[in-house]
Formats: structure tokens, sequence, C-alpha cells
């Protein structure tokens, strides 16, 4: 067997046994990384070393610990309930809301993970209380994460970006950004009108005096929440608001375990800790703004004008904000360094420097020399998106990412197909299948929905899921490939 080969099996091993047995990816590729390089490849440690993604790092070190002070100093919680509160009774916009809010949150830095458990549990409360569709509402939320996932300044966005500069592939951040943000925003629409959204505008407004705060989940001051749910906590009894250090609950009905990539997220503050900056100032649950509150939003909006406007480096200028913050209100940011994504970091370092071994030894050419083989470039393009998906749909998007894009390189660098249009459609095929209960936010959405029968919407969510492996990689083909064949 070809030392290329067994390079790719063992990646394959990795994907299973981090499938399978929830095994951190990036761990296991660290160890493939060592093991293959030394018996394989012939390579001492600075070899191996030599793929470790260190801008990489710093960006995924950097944003997620700015986006951990936000959480911790409840600047997420006053986005989520500023956001709920524009909707004023509309039962049709919430689930938009929701959409537009998980976006927002990945666009400026949250882990996917993340946003969708800080939102998941409010989106999933209001829909048990205003009938609205469990799979819509769920639905929803996950894609206006996948949706805001690829702005330049997002972890997914990053990682990608990094990747195709890495390999000196030509790149579009704008167009990737706008692929997928494009790609979710149709199947949310599709989804809205399939799934009960001409109902909800007929219904028209309810009273929603008062607003919302962080105890409530979204139920209006002195109403009584829905069936299933807790009155002091706003989720789904038996379920509970997924915590720092916790995995997130997991469904009654057998399942394979979450995608790696699942992090530890604490969505707002614990229980009965208000911190220097968490009171509501007692007014009916409004969580008001805090000096810390100004200072982190204006952190935010600057690492976006810096990124965007000067061309700043995104992880070294979030690693700056965050200190400036942690240094003024050190209270709050205590406990943020705990809450950067060190898994996710893990994995795509792991992954990325187990690819730089297959690149030292020769495989990432031998491999885009047999799928450029195959002689029809369109199929070749059209099989990638699959395999990104299918794998997606159970493994980690992050990791699945950082391994196919480095290996269609020699296929890209042909000519014949456009390399902008396949990353950007490699990049919606393997995220936009995360609705799945098998990845991380379908197992959150999952645990968050208050009140419903779980084998059921567990079964929905896994058809769902189905549909899109099915469909969207053939349709991410066919609008960002197909145009640029050379």
């Amino acid at each position: 067997m070809s030392p290329e080969l067994v390079s790719i099996l063992v990646l394959v091993v990795v994907f299973v046994i981090a499938t399978t047995r929830s095994v951190n990816m990036g761990a296991l590729a660290f160890a493939a990384a060592f093991g293959v390089g030394t018996l394989v490849a012939d390579l001492d440690a600075d070899g191996i070393f030599a793929g470790f993604p260190g801008d990489l790092f710093v960006v995924l070190v950097g944003v997620t610990y700015l986006f951990a002070i936000a959480r911790a100093n409840g600047t997420t919680d006053w986005l989520v309930h500023a956001a709920v509160r524009l909707v004023r009774g509309r039962v049709a916009l919430i689930p938009w809301v929701m959409f537009a809010l998980t976006g927002a949150l990945t666009a400026i830095g949250a882990v996917s993970p993340a946003a969708v458990a800080i939102v998941a549990p409010i989106a999933l409360s209001f829909a048990t209380r205003y009938a609205i569709s469990p799979l819509l509402m769920g639905t929803m939320v996950v894609h206006g994460a996948q949706a805001g996932g690829f702005s330049p300044i997002s972890i997914y966005g990053s990682i990608v970006n990094g990747i195709v500069e890495r390999e000196g592939l030509p790149g579009s951040e704008v167009t990737l950004f706008l692929a997928s943000l494009i790609a979710n925003l149709l199947i949310a629409g599709v989804l809205f009108a399939l799934f009960g959204g001409r109902k909800l505008w007929a219904r028209g407004s309810v009273p929603t005096d008062g607003a919302t705060g962080e105890g409530d989940a979204g139920f209006t001051d002195g109403e009584t929440p829905g069936p299933g749910t807790d009155a002091t906590s706003g989720t789904a009894t038996g379920t509970g608001p997924v915590t720092s250090g916790a995995t997130p609950a997991t469904p009654a009905t057998p399942t394979a375990p979450a995608s790696p990539t699942a992090v530890a997220v604490r969505p707002g503050r614990e229980a009965g800790d208000t911190g220097g900056t968490g009171d509501t100032g007692g007014t009916a649950g409004i969580i008001r703004l805090t000096p810390a509150r100004i200072a982190t939003l204006t952190a935010l909006v600057a690492l976006v004008v810096a990124v965007l406007g000067f061309d700043l480096d995104a992880g070294l200028t979030a690693v700056s904000l965050a200190v400036v913050l942690s240094t003024a209100w050190p209270d709050d940011s205590r406990r943020a360094v705990g809450e950067i994504a060190w898994s996710t970091v893990l994995l795509i370092c792991g992954v990325l420097t187990y690819v730089g071994v297959l690149e030292e030894m020769g495989t990432i050419t031998w491999a885009g020399e047999g799928v450029g083989g195959i002689g029809v470039p369109l199929l070749a393009a059209v099989l990638l998106c699959y395999i990104g998906a299918v794998v997606s749909a159970f493994a980690s998007s992050v990791g699945i990412m950082g391994a196919l894009i480095p290996l269609a390189v020699p296929f890209l660098a042909q000519g014949e197909i456009g390399a902008v249009g396949m990353v950007a459609a490699l990049a919606v095929s393997a995220t936009v299948v995360d609705v799945s209960p098998f990845s991380t936010n379908g197992a959150l959405v999952l645990a968050a929905a208050p009140d419903v029968d779980r084998e059921r919407f567990f079964r929905q969510l896994m058809v769902y899921g189905g549909i899109v492996v099915a469909v969207v990689p053939a349709l991410a083909w066919l609008v960002l490939v197909v145009p640029g064949l050379g």
C-alpha cells in the first residue's frame, strides 16, 4: 500500500473515531500527524509542526475570547432581548428575529454552536408560547447561525479564507460570505412558507407589554409560561440550558455523538450571578446598557471596522480589544479565558497540522491528481460537495472544510473549475447540513425544545437533514461551480 493511500486511510479513521467515540478530532489529528509523519513520511518534529496554523490559532483564540467577554458581562443578553423587543407582538417576525440574531452573533465572531446555544432555548420557548412549529423555529436558528458564519471576521470565514490564502488559491471573502448568507436565507424562506408562515402572518399581533429579561426566556411581564417550561428559567423542564462545562443535553432517542466541534457554552451569566454589570435595573426584567456593555459593543464595532476598513489582522485586533476590556472590568472577564473555544482551536489546529503532513509527503498532489483524473471536472466538483455534506452531517464542519479544500487544490490548479465558486460551494455544502440531529447544532436545538415529542422531533430533524444533504450540494454546485467552468 502506498504511503499516500495510508495517510488518507488514517484521515478517514480519524473522522470515524471522532464521530463514533466523541473524541476531539483535532487531538486525533495531532496523534495521526505524529504517527504518519514519523513512521510513514520520515519527518522529524520540525517537519510535522511546519503545518501548524499559527495565524489561525490567534484568530480563533482572539475572536472567541472577545465574544466570551461579551457573554460574561451580559452584552449578548442585551442583544438577544433588544432583538426580541423589536417584534412587539408580531408572531410571524419572531422566527426571522431569531434567524437574524444568530446570524449576527456568528458574523461578529461567535462559534456557531455557541450562538445556537444562546438563542435556541429562547427561540423554542417562544415557539411553545405562540404555537409556532418547533421544526420551523429550530431550523431558522441553525440556518441563521450559518448565514452569518462566513463573514470575514467570523470563525468559519477566518478559517476558510486562511486556508485559501495558505494554499495559494484565488479567493473572495465577500463571495464566500454572500454565498452562505443567500443560500441560508433562501432555505429559511422556503421553510417559513412550508411550516406555517402564512398562518403566522394571519394571526397578527399578540400582547407583549414589558420587555423580556434574562430569566423569563421571552415571556411577557406578568404572563405565565406555556406548558412544559420552567417559569424561572424559561427553558424546557428536563432539558435545561447548556451551561459551562457541560455538553448539550441529549435526546431520549439513540443518536450519534455530537460533533466534536461542540464547545462549552454558558448562554449569559450563571444563575444567580449578576456580577458587576449584570443587573437588570429592576424594571420588568429589562436588561439595560451599562458601561461595560457599551464598551463591549464598541469593541465589536471596532473589530469590524479594523478588519474591513483598515485590513488589520482579526486575531491580533480581537486579542487587543479583549485585553482592554479585561483590564477595565476584570471581574466580568475573569471567566472569559476559560470560555475560549479551546475545543475548536484544538480541532482546526490538529486537522491543519495533519494536512500539513499530507502536503509534505505529497498526498495532496497525489489525491488532487486522482480527482482530476476522473476526466469530468464538473463530476469531480459535485462529488467533493457531496463528500463534504455527508461527512459534515455526522462530524465536524470545520474539520471537513480544513481537509477538503487542500485536497482540492491540485484539481483546482488545473483551471477548469473556478476556485472561488468551488470553495464557496464546498463551504455551503459542509455547513448547511448542521441541522442534522447528529451534529452539534441539531443536538442543541433538540435539547432546547420544550413540551415536544422528542422522538418525533428527532425524526423530523433527521428527515429534514437528509433532504438538505441530498439537495443542497447539487444546488450549490449548479449555482456556484457550473457558471465558473473554464
